[in-house]
């Protein structure tokens, strides 16, 4: 009998030990398991927020850059327009007067034209094939260089954010094409292959040693840009042949 109450006794400490330990395990996962959740819920948070910062960043830098053009535009084009306008009505000739007001026509569209510019509205108003066109126009008109817009389709319907970013890095490779490539000409070209659609910014400037020349933390930036996005930042260069850039878009 004494053998047998052993025997009960050791299948029950053995029941409670081996239930104290699965117990101890069942908790240890789920303690793991709510911090995984919390470390991952702490992840989400942080790149969310880098995320809002970057588009605020890049929502900054546009509208310094629309100011900019702005005071530009005022200084350069209306504020002349003003003067030949002054000019016109100062004469005594009927003919010099009706050519002041078609002067101050002018200048009127000028100002309705600046004032849209002057928030981010546009930036859902216009397509990105739209803007690419109107950067290309522009470095056209200055003499500086030609260029070309290649597009297989149009780009619309565009998350503000996504928009915000392309048009941001846009900018930035055309003005560092304009700035250090010393190019005859620029092309930028929207398609899509295997990978998606890409949008690629060509010119037949200088080019530079990607494996010496770093440009800064420019470059490191608008890859990162592209990143927030869930794009892709690419960029290949050759001494004497120019720089390539590939902006591919997330699916």
């Amino acid at each position: 009998m004494d053998s047998v109450e052993s025997q009960v006794y050791v299948i029950i400490f053995s029941t409670l030990f081996l239930g104290g330990i699965m117990s101890t395990f069942v908790i240890a996962m789920v303690f793991i398991h709510r911090q995984r959740q919390a470390q991952n819920r702490q992840k989400v948070d942080q790149i969310k927020s880098e995320h809002e910062k970057t588009l605020l960043n890049i929502e900054n830098e546009i509208q310094q850059d629309t100011l900019t053009q702005i005071g530009r535009e005022l200084h350069d084009n209306i504020g002349q327009l003003l003067s030949l306008a002054k000019l016109n009505f100062g004469s005594i000739k009927p003919e010099k007067h009706a050519e002041g007001k078609e002067i101050l026509n002018q200048v009127i569209q000028e100002v309705r034209g600046l004032s849209k510019t002057l928030n981010l509205d546009w930036v859902e108003s216009i397509s990105i094939n739209e803007f690419i066109g109107q950067q290309l126009e522009r470095i056209k008109n200055t003499g500086f260089c030609e260029t070309t817009l290649e597009a297989d389709f149009e780009l619309v319907d565009l998350p503000k954010d996504q928009k915000l970013v392309l048009i941001r890095v846009i900018q930035e490779s055309l003005n560092n094409a304009i700035k250090h490539a010393l190019p005859n000409k620029i092309l930028i070209r929207i398609s899509e292959n295997g990978e998606g659609k890409q949008i690629r910014i060509q010119d037949d400037g200088i080019g530079f040693d990607t494996a010496l020349q770093t440009n800064g933390s420019g470059m490191y930036n608008l890859r990162k840009r592209m990143d927030t996005i869930g794009g892709n930042f690419e960029l290949t260069s050759t001494v004497g042949k120019g720089t390539e850039i590939i902006l591919t878009l997330p699916n």
